[in-house]
């Protein structure tokens, strides 16, 4: 008791203080906009009292994130006219109401605390005479003497303790003296300036790269710089209107940037769903943000190693192929693309101690991962480096540390060589990778431009040709398929695929017996078949379909070449008179919906079932998506699309209204919207939009109708909710989602359970740039530890009538014009 009083004693005069400054002081900071805060003189956050920068370029004040009630002390753009908080001081303890106190002490700590006097955040104490808090016009918080005015000699600064982004003259990295370490975090969401799972920062390890973290796992990595840009970021040359700065030696290792064109507005900041790094630009046009650069920018950025050690990684096919003198561990999954992660290994082991060993130069490339290699920066020469690489027998490949006019220095790599990435262009570096004599004799007679160096160093850029067309030889003959060429319907498009006689399916569908339908669709009817002692499914174009000859066309093209255990896979085709069918293999178990919404079958599946089917699709979208020959978007991803096989493995399938994405395109707009009502996201509705973030919303759907055994269309539990999303959303806001947990279940795993929910509000959220993109979603799925995000409002859109039920009223309130036509495909 007596311990309490003390304690309430010793803090009597410090709420005095407080009280006073409130009346003395709040009169004063209603017309207070300075840029310098004195330790008489708190910014107090009632009286919505700012700082301004002497530019007017930069505002410190309190601010609310938008939706939230909870308040932070932050800096902005001021000019500019949507608020974007580029600093936080009390990320991770919000002022709960409506006061808030920032003050500077009489030895220079800048301190928030609240109105119960609780100090939410303070910076170091830097012990200074006369301190003066100051807002540059870079957007920098410093303190500083009061007589050190111009001088860049601060006591603390917030460029030292940076949140989610850079601004020009900020350093990322390390200061080697003090140990303190400038790195990059994420908000926790876009209304939550807390700090989130993502971190950008420089590895001193190696030769130092910028590295991505999600929680402790690196996601993605630029490379080491290299004299004039990172490796991995070669585009960098092509900014004229910036200069990049990096700094190595004794006392930092930093990067930083300036801005040439003082107008300009730009900033580096990490995105909080996906943990990419966007390069933001205010443009004064259209008065809004506009993103220029984004990274990771394919599937090679996007996964590190996505190839394994000694292979490339290229956005264009074939995804990975191994480097001259390698081939794949595992033939096979490498030519179906299964798994490439278990890279290629050397075709003959080296022979240093004879000293035959000799190098074949990659061009074009993103140096592998530099985080267990020395760096030499005595070398000057690439002989040099050889010659030093040739003299130790563990060195497995060596470049040039910098390929600037004046550079020098020599990395040379010990460790298998991993993260390679090959661009399209003429850009990156040159690597020279250590081979056996053999080998290199092969890549010598196989490439006519070679020249040698010493008799060692050759070019082999006809190697990668000659092996992608031994790769495709050898699919074309394992899988010992007749070519044939469909006309008509695939524009002279060449598939592989073999084609049956009209006669044959007669029979093995016994004439097309309505024992045998299996159901119907837009395309036309499915029936079941025997063919060769295999069962088959067939798929035969309805003579009065409007849709049949596109989606014939359509489904053969993009899924002829692939193949993935979690796609279902086209055997064959038959064009024969007026006739078209599409052969599949035969999944006895039906389609999903046919299970979930059916409150007998779905008893048979159990939590355990119903996680993998949500798994499987999963990684047949991230196939699709990110690891296939194609890139391929469904556009009609629903429950009966999926199918089961005899294990109740899903299968994606009907690929009618798929489209197939060219290299580096990440959007389409059309004048058609087709699809199924309930599946397609808000974007495509209005504006005809879609890309893989479509499909994304598409399986956020189907990951709550598996869990709840309900359809997200025609399910009305009251007239409160329009439909599954808004029931869960709701139900999930008041934490009582498992209410929504499909009973027939049984017994559960809840933290599996909340998880996919989780998960499956991520991918319905509104905004598509929200929406996590597959290689997340498959992560989330298989880490028990990964902490998830707080999901958004979903895409589902409240009718003015609620009352109205039917869909064409739907269509109105999704449609904001008639420049769209719009299809909507019933399930099927």
């Amino acid at each position: 008791m007596y311990s309490q009083v003390e304690s309430m004693a010793r803090r009597i005069p410090f709420l005095l203080l407080c009280i006073l400054f409130n009346l003395a002081a709040a009169p004063f900071s209603l017309s207070y906009a300075g840029d310098t805060l004195t330790p008489g003189q708190p910014l107090l956050g009632a009286t919505g009292a700012t700082l301004i920068s002497d530019g007017g370029s930069f505002e410190l004040g309190f601010f609310n994130p938008p939706g939230s009630s909870n308040r932070y002390v932050g800096i902005w753009f001021r000019n500019v006219s949507q608020q974007n908080v580029v600093w936080v001081a009390n990320r991770n303890r919000p002022i709960t109401d409506t006061s808030g106190l920032l003050s500077l002490t009489a030895n220079g700590t800048l301190v928030v605390s609240d109105n119960s006097s609780a100090v939410l955040w303070n910076s170091s104490a830097p012990a200074l005479a006369s301190p003066v808090a100051q807002l540059l016009d870079n957007g920098n918080l410093v303190v500083r003497e009061e007589g050190d005015v111009g001088s860049s000699n601060y006591a603390w600064q917030s460029f030292d303790f940076p949140t989610d982004r850079l601004l020009p003259g900020m350093k990322l990295g390390w200061n080697l003296t003090s140990r303190r370490n400038r790195i990059l975090t994420a908000w926790a969401s876009t209304n939550d300036p807390a700090e989130g799972n993502y971190t950008f920062g420089i590895d001193l390890r190696g030769d130092p790269q910028i590295f991505g973290w999600v929680g402790t796992r690196q996601y993605m990595r630029f490379g080491p710089w290299n004299g004039l840009v990172f490796s991995g970021s070669p585009e960098m040359m092509s900014s004229y209107l910036l200069d990049y700065s990096v700094v190595i030696d004794g006392e930092q290792v930093v990067f930083s940037y300036t801005v040439l064109d003082p107008s300009l507005i730009r900033q580096t900041v990490i995105n909080p769903t996906s943990g990419a790094i966007e390069v933001l630009l205010w443009t004064t046009e259209s008065q809004s943000w506009s993103t220029r650069t984004e990274f990771p920018r394919d599937n090679c950025d996007g996964t590190i190693s996505r190839c394994g050690p000694y292979a490339l990684c290229s956005s264009d096919w074939p995804r990975c192929k191994c480097l001259p003198g390698f081939h794949p561990r595992n033939q096979n999954d490498w030519e179906l693309l299964v798994n490439t992660s278990g890279g290629c290994e050397r075709n003959t082991e080296l022979d240093c101690h004879n000293n035959t060993d000799g190098f074949i130069p990659q061009s074009n490339v993103k140096l592998p991962d530099t985080s267990a290699s020395t760096v030499d920066w005595s070398m000057e020469s690439l002989d040099d480096c050889q010659t030093s690489c040739l003299n130790n027998c563990s060195c497995t490949a060596y470049a040039r540390a910098n390929i600037s006019a004046s550079g020098r220095g020599c990395i040379l790599w010990f460790t298998p060589l991993t993260d390679i990435k090959l661009f399209n262009s003429e850009t990156g570096q040159d690597l020279f990778v250590r081979v056996a004599a053999a080998d290199l004799k092969e890549a010598m007679e196989s490439s006519s431009s070679g020249k040698g160096r010493r008799g060692v160093i050759i070019v082999v850029s006809a190697v990668a040709t000659l092996t992608f067309l031994t790769l495709v030889a050898c699919c074309i003959w394992k899988r010992k398929k007749t070519k044939y060429s469909i006309r008509e319907e695939t524009e002279e498009e060449t598939i592989n695929l073999p084609s049956f006689d009209f006669a044959a399916i007669v029979q093995a569908t016994d004439n097309f017996s309505s024992f045998n339908k299996l159901g119907e669709g837009g395309f036309g009817p499915v029936y079941k078949g025997r063919l060769k002692e295999r069962e088959i499914a067939v798929k035969r174009l309805s003579k009065t379909s409007d849709q049949g000859a596109d989606e014939f066309k359509n489904e053969v093209v993009s899924i002829a070449e692939l193949q993935h255990r979690n796609l279902v896979r086209l055997l064959g085709y038959c064009i024969e008179a007026n006739e078209r069918m599409l052969i599949y293999e035969y999944m006895p178990n039906g389609s999903l919906d046919k299970f979930l919404f059916d409150k007998v079958k779905a008893r048979s599946l159990d939590w355990k079932s119903r996680y993998n089917i949500i798994l499987g699709i999963a990684r047949g979208l991230l196939y699709l998506h990110h690891d296939s020959i194609l890139r391929i978007i469904h556009r009609d991803l629903k429950a009966s699309n999926i199918l089961l096989d005899e294990d109740m493995n899903p299968k994606i399938s009907d690929f009618g209204m798929a489209k197939i994405f060219n290299g580096n395109e990440t959007i389409r707009r059309t004048q058609r919207v087709v699809g199924t009502y309930g599946y397609m996201s808000p974007e495509y509705i209005k504006t005809g939009a879609y890309s893989v973030k479509s499909d994304v919303f598409s399986f956020g759907v189907l990951i709550l109708e598996i869990i709840t055994g309900k359809k997200n269309i025609g399910f009305y539990i009251s007239t409160e909710y329009l439909n599954l999303l808004e029931q869960v959303w709701t139900l999930w806001k008041e934490d009582r989602v498992l209410e929504a947990v499909d009973e027939s279940m049984g017994a559960v795993c809840v933290a599996e359970v909340l998880k996919c929910i989780n998960i499956g509000l991520l991918c319905v959220q509104e905004q598509s740039e929200d929406r996590p993109i597959m290689p997340l979603i498959v992560s989330f799925l298989g880490n028990e530890t990964t902490q998830l995000l707080e999901p958004k409002r979903p895409g589902f859109v409240v009718p003015s009538d609620s009352s109205k039920t039917n869909l064409s009223s739907y269509e109105h309130c999704l449609l904001p014009s008639n420049h769209l036509s719009i299809t909507i495909l019933e399930g099927r």
